[in-house]
């Protein structure tokens, strides 16, 4: 089997007024999709989500990486992996055992890279006949995970409503926005959140806190530690991305367990995050980190050093799906992110239902490859739209 083509079909689904909702990001107008097409001579197509700026993705993946990808086996998946990211300088980096990445890697480049791979397994899973999980894990390890209703963006007043019609849904973990969700009051207005969504879903429910990285070492450990008296689960990115020492800095003086990682590229970043002991979760995105092959990867690094894993999957059905296929493949994924905004990319772009299950689960697809198929006439339904940014920023 040889690969035929290499193509990106470009998505916008726009957000109802009604819908839209403010964080420390801006308001929510739309949401944008790369989907990674790539398709085989023997007539299996594999599809995935590039998570990068739609027409950057549409550039590199059909002028940079279709030419070393066209006429070569799709289930050499690493082989391709290796070849997308040292470029020219393949044979030097197989030849010493280490990568010699080309200098644009990290950035949209990893995240064409991402989609690319994925894609790839799932071609490899539908030639195979079975879920991608089956090839990456050995068979497996589980066949459903228990999820968490991501969201949590209103305010004082809102908040208790918005996680209980979660619980509702059969969630037993919410996540909800802190930090400059609630500026200019970060602390206070945090406290009377927590307090209310605490209140509305009862002991039983976990929940997690989210910053974005909104805010200050010295603000998120007070943040910290105004709220643990409300059992939280995980305080996610408190400060920004970047700033591992101050990651550590936070989390050595708070008992909540800290998380991030959903804006990191590779799994040499997820290296220094350990070596900084950083973290207690790891929350890789699949669609920028590097794909299926670099989330096995990352995956067996955090368990190495005994860190949890929580992938990021915020995204399409696409993503959601690929993120499954990892969580079924190996022990030390925790729980699963289950979006809660508006979201037609996520609830309609395939065919097959993407739903939480009575008891706060997700099931995980068994078909071949991803286990989901994509809408035909997903173009159609959400032609894409340049001119309609997806979020209008706050002055």
């Amino acid at each position: 089997m040889k690969i035929r083509d290499v193509r990106t079909i470009l998505l916008t689904a726009p957000i109802p007024k009604e819908k839209q909702w403010t964080s420390d990001f801006g308001t929510a107008q739309a949401f944008n999709a790369a989907i990674v097409v790539i398709e085989t001579d023997e007539g299996i197509t594999g599809y995935a989500e590039a998570k990068g700026t739609p027409q950057v993705m549409r550039a590199i993946i059909e002028h940079e990486l279709k030419p070393m990808l066209v006429g070569q086996d799709p289930t050499r998946v690493q082989y391709l992996w290796e070849r997308m990211f040292n470029g020219f300088r393949l044979g030097l980096s197989l030849a010493f055992g280490r990568s010699q990445p080309v200098a644009t890697a990290p950035g949209e480049l990893m995240c064409a890279i991402s989609g690319v791979d994925v894609a790839l397994w799932d071609i490899a899973g539908k030639a195979a006949g079975v879920p991608v999980y089956r090839l990456l894990g050995g068979g497996g390890v589980r066949t459903r995970i228990r999820a968490y209703a991501s969201g949590g963006h209103g305010g004082v007043g809102q908040i208790g409503e918005e996680v209980a019609s979660y619980v509702e849904k059969g969630f037993r973990a919410v996540k909800m926005r802190v930090g400059g969700r609630d500026y200019p009051q970060m602390v206070d207005g945090a406290v009377k959140r927590v307090r209310e969504a605490r209140d509305a879903v009862g002991p039983d429910v976990q929940i997690m806190l989210d910053a974005h990285g909104s805010t200050s070492v010295g603000d998120a450990i007070k943040i910290a530690r105004a709220v643990e008296e409300f059992d939280i689960t995980w305080y996610e990115e408190p400060v920004i991305f970047h700033n591992f020492q101050g990651l550590a800095e936070v989390r050595r003086a708070i008992s909540i367990p800290v998380a991030t990682g959903e804006n990191l590229y590779t799994r040499f970043a997820f290296r220094d995050l350990a070596l900084a002991r950083a973290a207690d979760v790891w929350q890789p995105d699949m669609a920028m980190v590097g794909g299926l092959t670099e989330m096995l990867r990352i995956a067996h690094l955090a368990s190495a050093f005994e860190f949890g894993l929580a992938p990021h999957s915020w995204g399409s059905a696409l993503l959601w799906a690929a993120n499954l296929q990892l969580c079924a493949a190996v022990p030390n994924c925790l729980i699963f992110e289950f979006g809660q905004a508006y979201n037609p990319l996520l609830t309609d772009l395939v065919t097959t239902p993407v739903k939480v299950e009575s008891d706060g689960c997700v099931e995980i697809p068994q078909g071949p490859g991803l286990g989901v198929e994509i809408d035909p006439d997903a173009e159609k339904r959400f032609p894409f739209n340049p001119n309609l940014p997806e979020r209008v920023a706050i002055v």
